[in-house]
């Protein structure tokens, strides 16, 4: 969201009603009905959970499905979902899952212990490419589901996982009678695109999709079926795509949203100065980076696969002008891929260089790369200066001006940097099918705190592994590494030397600059003080993670 200088509407006074939750509990008495409505900066790409990446997606798609187990955002403790109880064997193998009695997917078919089989195998099934599948695999080897009873699965792990009862956060529950055709004609990846009839999508989740309007809004209606009795109190969500900051702005301003999730700077700054409180929850567990495209056949390719570049690129990244300009002090600049705000895995070790243009231009020197007689840097391998893109997505004004920053840092070195912003479907196309970028802006993490699901970014045969994904065998000796790393840091149940082993790949990663990693934003979110039972999180889903019990207080602000 981008906040320029066009003036609001007169409908700009109601904005000193705004309010936020209060820091302390109070008694809340929840009311049924109304429908929330919240922004949405991108199209979404699919309704299925089986291969959403994107976050427009995934933010749709969490209110649609349930898990097994779910992550509380606030506690981040582990809680019952689908399944009302779970067991874990003595030497840390087998999980046995209990499911509640009765459930029942959003079309009023029963939910069994077939359902769950069905899920595990479509994510684990190679020809799929879900990236949650390497997360089901231990050293290799998948974890194997069972059928003990119409209500109770078990699940046999290769080696004891740590924080194993994680991993059935945010695995989506197949409906096996919608979905099992598709899979076993090939097809399970074109199932559920943006043009299905809203009917035939269906999950385990409090709400079911009513109406998709493309270009215009997402209508979420409540699910009749839903497992909790008496849950969501909501008639509904309604996601309005909303690309401009200052649209945006107006629309809540007048009472025609709700909730603004992950607040830009810039509103930000508006919503205070017009006496407007909004919510700091602090560092998020999300990290700005700017990937290098490393894969095989990329024509800068000779450039980017030398360390040296890429760690003299990060000497002449100015973080603090990052963290102050786009973020005006509400970040934290990063050397590393884990931010502050994660406290359990934050790693004190990585190390911190200085800004410095003059060590950026020696280490190039050193590796043979040096201007010509009009200051441009040429590649000793072509003779050609060196001349490159950032892809980033034209929706996130944060990072549009992100790599103008990077753009004017880097021609300081001599080196001629284009930005070329993208729709972000558009962006997910080229970054992780076609490869055709030289370099992206992107945010990754956010999910969890734990380091397992992140196993698709970091393992080189993860379909995450930006740099240079689904590799088949590791492309270097460091990825090599970092794959034996994470392998092990899963199995590995002493929290201290999952830490040790954990740390290590920071460190590898920080070295190797496989991604310059620049800015972990704070959290700051917003809402009209018309929400009930509203408890925002750093963690991914921030404001609409317990969307079943939020309500719209009668006395609150009134909409329009």
């Amino acid at each position: 969201m981008r906040l320029n200088s066009v003036p609001l509407s007169a409908g700009a006074v109601a904005i000193m009603a705004l309010s936020i939750v209060p820091a302390k509990p109070v008694a809340e008495h929840p009311v049924r009905g109304g429908i929330l409505h919240v922004a949405q900066r991108a199209e979404l790409k699919t309704f299925n959970p089986v291969v959403a990446i994107d976050a427009p997606s995934r933010e749709v798609l969490w209110r649609l499905n349930g898990d097994l187990l779910t992550i509380n955002r606030v506690t981040q403790k582990v809680v019952p979902g689908l399944a009302e109880s779970w067991t874990q064997s003595h030497d840390g193998k087998r999980y046995t899952l209990k499911l509640r009695q009765g459930l029942r997917f959003s079309d009023g078919a029963a939910c069994t212990a077939d359902d769950v089989l069905f899920s595990w195998a479509v994510y684990l099934d190679e020809a799929v490419q879900s990236p949650q599948r390497d997360l089901l695999l231990i050293d290799g080897k998948p974890i194997q589901v069972s059928k003990v009873d119409e209500h109770t699965v078990a699940f046999g792990l290769p080696e004891p996982y740590a924080a194993a009862e994680r991993l059935f956060d945010s695995l989506a529950i197949l409906p096996r009678h919608k979905l099992e055709s598709a899979w076993k004609s090939g097809k399970l990846r074109e199932a559920w695109g943006v043009g299905t009839p809203a009917s035939e999508v269906v999950g385990m989740g409090p709400f079911r999709l009513k109406e998709y309007r493309p270009g215009e809004a997402i209508l979420l209606e409540r699910n009749p079926y839903y497992w909790q009795a008496g849950l969501p109190y909501l008639d509904g969500i309604e996601f309005r795509l909303l690309a401009d900051e200052e649209l945006q702005l107006a629309r809540f301003v007048s009472g025609d949203l709700d909730i603004l999730n992950r607040l830009s700077m810039q509103s930000v700054s508006y919503l205070t100065s017009k006496g407007a409180t909004v919510t700091d929850l602090g560092s998020g567990l999300e990290y700005n980076v700017l990937c290098f495209n490393l894969s095989p056949g990329n024509s800068k390719l000779g450039s980017f696969c030398k360390r040296e570049f890429r760690a003299a690129l990060s000497l002449a990244t100015d973080r603090e002008a990052i963290a102050k300009l786009v973020y005006q002090g509400r970040a934290v600049p990063l050397w590393g891929h884990v931010s502050p705000g994660n406290r359990l895995w934050h790693s004190s070790r990585i190390a911190h260089p200085p800004l410095s243009v003059e060590a950026a231009r020696n280490q190039l020197s050193a590796a043979g790369f040096r201007p010509n007689g009009k200051g441009q840097l040429i590649d000793p391998a072509t003779g050609m200066p060196i001349g490159f893109s950032i892809l980033v997505s034209s929706s996130s004004p944060e990072r549009m001006q992100m790599a103008a920053l990077l753009a004017a840092d880097w021609a300081k070195l001599g080196i001629e940097v284009t930005v070329a912003p993208l729709e972000f479907r558009s962006l997910l196309e080229r970054v992780l099918k076609t490869r055709q970028f030289d370099t992206v802006l992107l945010g990754l993490g956010g999910g969890d705190a734990d380091p397992n699901p992140e196993m698709n970014v970091w393992l080189s045969s993860g379909g995450m592994h930006v740099w240079n994904p689904n590799q088949k065998q590791p492309a270097t000796d460091w990825e090599a590494e970092i794959d034996s790393l994470m392998r092990r840091q899963m199995v590995t149940i002493q929290p201290a030397e999952r830490r040790r082993l954990y740390d290590r790949v920071q460190e590898i990663a920080a070295a190797q600059v496989p991604m310059i990693f620049l800015a972990s934003p704070n959290v700051v979110i917003a809402q009209r003080g018309n929400v009930g039972n509203f408890r925002p999180a750093v963690l991914h889903h921030f404001t609409l993670w317990n969307a079943d019990e939020l309500y719209l207080r009668k006395d609150g602000s009134q909409r329009r």
